[in-house]
């Protein structure tokens, strides 16, 4: 990972802004940040149902930081199983979110950074295929798109034209059906709730 981080902050060394691997120190700010840009109700989503209680994938926990080193944005991957093939077998996936941006910081160019950072990170750590539930707008630009997970479903509610797919691995996703289902490794403490 620190080949691709050390690869993001050289193209952003000029920028307002770094990415950079989450660290134990980012846990309030991160979820300060995100209890500001996804109100009060943000873990009733069904996406929230999937991480509760579970690491993110390895080295896929990311952050922005502005030039006095302070979270300005974030996104986490989690490892999932994006339903099953035809033949049965269990297909690996991660599942992004949520993505947020500090208010403040918005259209300067720090939700696209972070997404790009996360994608390329996934695809060198040999990962096939990333779903999440977001404004297929924003995220089409990425590559991500509703017609792949058309088979699959989200533990709870959901809108279906918000569950996209993107393929790291070209087929990936071919045939894919059935629930998500979480596969990471489970938090060994409680994870923090409510920023002090």
């Amino acid at each position: 990972m620190a080949a691709v981080l050390d690869s993001v902050r050289a193209f952003f060394a000029h920028s307002i802004f770094t990415i950079d691997a989450e660290n134990a120190g980012d846990v309030v700010a991160r979820e300060t940040l995100l209890d500001r840009a996804m109100g009060p109700n943000r873990r009733r989503k069904s996406s929230e149902k999937i991480r509760r209680g579970r690491v993110p994938a390895e080295g896929l926990a990311l952050v922005a930081r502005d030039r006095d080193g302070h979270v300005i944005g974030t996104v986490r991957l989690w490892n999932i199983e994006a339903g099953v093939n035809a033949d049965g077998t269990a297909i690996d996936a991660l599942l992004l979110g949520p993505l947020a941006v500090d208010a403040s910081f918005e259209g300067k160019g720090v939700g696209s950074a972070l997404m790009r950072a996360a994608m390329l990170e996934a695809k060198t750590r040999g990962h096939g295929a990333i779903l999440l539930v977001g404004d297929a707008p924003y995220y089409e630009r990425f590559g991500f798109f509703a017609a792949k997970a058309q088979h699959l479903v989200m533990p709870g509610p959901f809108e279906r034209s918000r569950f996209l797919a993107l393929e790291l691995v070209e087929g990936w996703l071919d045939g894919a059906a059935g629930m998500i289902v979480p596969t990471g490794r489970m938090l060994t403490s409680a994870p923090v709730r409510r920023a002090a």
